[in-house]
């Protein structure tokens, strides 16, 4: 059963769009480290995982919020946990991260937890910072909240980038409509850790330095393990995306500051809009960030022929991208915490 699925999911790597991922036969250093770990620990090599190889730190980093939060056995449960991811897909209008989790939830035991969950994990982000009526289920402590708010915020970030470079289903086009079914729920029985027992916390840690935990992600800090990835993986992307121009940096952040978490709807009006008295030499990396942010949905393969136009490797195409996307989905999550009063205005 897992030879078969880990040959149906590594050909899905060769459905990953606009950058060549690195194969597992050729895989080096940091990039094969995190292979080995990923098919130790979730059983199979994730093409939403794997897409980030062309920039070894943004692999390193996806995995280790991927596995602190949604994979070792914490305070919360792994059915609670795939109930919030996929809900959050399905807000973001990701149907391959829906398609999967779906599949995971199905073969998981029911939790009592799991009343309410599902209406908040739906609308978590899309509403104005720190309204109460959008805060965690009270059934849930505050022990719980960097487990819970880790999960939305990975697959905020996840979401995107699959969004980006992925089709909308993990199957293989041709692929016949009866045997979807049945492949998707064999896949979801593999994707189980390799070894006795669930995911020890803090095993991934050592992929990337340590790092301070940064401004947006307080919540994390009842779990030094959440903490610690998050703090990982945010400076190894934030260092990754050091050569993105300062002012494309700048807009990014300053739409994120008033936006309410919709979706800008139909047509890219918005987006000329977004990048308008930009220097034209980086209106295209500007167009492409804002476009993961808030709607890698509407990304052509033009806005990526123009970025490239200027920064042509694969590499550089991934740092961006997945420094936008979590930077966007870090604000997010800052907006959630219920236990944290708003800022100062």
């Amino acid at each position: 059963m897992r030879p078969l699925v880990r040959a149906v999911l590594r050909g899905s790597l060769r459905q990953v769009r606009y950058v060549d991922v690195v194969a597992p036969h050729r895989a080096r250093g940091l990039v094969a480290r995190v292979y080995r770990a990923v098919e130790r620990d979730f059983g199979v090599l994730a093409p939403p995982v794997a897409l980030h190889s062309p920039a070894a730190a943004s692999l390193a980093a996806t995995w280790l919020m991927l596995r602190e939060v949604l994979l070792v056995d914490g305070r919360v449960s792994r059915s609670v946990k795939e109930t919030v991811a996929t809900e959050v897909s399905r807000a973001n209008d990701c149907p391959y991260c829906v398609h999967v989790h779906q599949a995971v939830l199905k073969t998981l035991p029911p939790d009592r937890a799991l009343s309410g969950i599902a209406a908040w994990a739906a609308t978590a982000g899309r509403h104005h910072p720190h309204d109460p009526a959008h805060s965690v289920p009270p059934s849930f402590t505050e022990a719980q909240l960097p487990e819970l708010l880790g999960v939305v915020v990975t697959f905020h970030y996840i979401n995107r980038m699959v969004s980006l470079f992925l089709a909308d289903s993990p199957m293989p086009a041709l692929t016949p409509s009866r045997l979807r079914g049945p492949i998707m729920h064999t896949t979801a029985l593999a994707m189980r850790p390799q070894t006795p027992g669930p995911p020890a916390p803090g095993a991934s840690l050592e992929l990337l330095p340590p790092a301070t935990l940064p401004p947006g992600l307080e919540w994390a800090r009842a779990s030094s393990a959440v903490a610690d990835a998050f703090g990982r993986a945010s400076a190894a992307l934030d260092h990754g995306a050091r050569w993105v121009p300062q002012p494309v940096q700048e807009r990014l952040r300053s739409r994120l500051e008033g936006w309410d978490g919709s979706a800008p709807g139909l047509g890219r009006n918005w987006l000329g809009q977004a990048v308008s008295q930009l220097p034209a030499e980086d209106v295209p990396t500007a167009r492409l960030a804002l476009l993961t942010a808030f709607a890698p949905y509407q990304t052509l393969p033009e806005d990526i022929a123009a970025f490239r136009s200027r920064f042509p490797t694969d590499r550089e195409l991934i740092e961006l991208t997945s420094w936008a996307a979590l930077t966007t989905a870090v604000s997010i999550g800052g907006r959630l915490s219920p236990t944290r009063p708003a800022p100062p205005t």
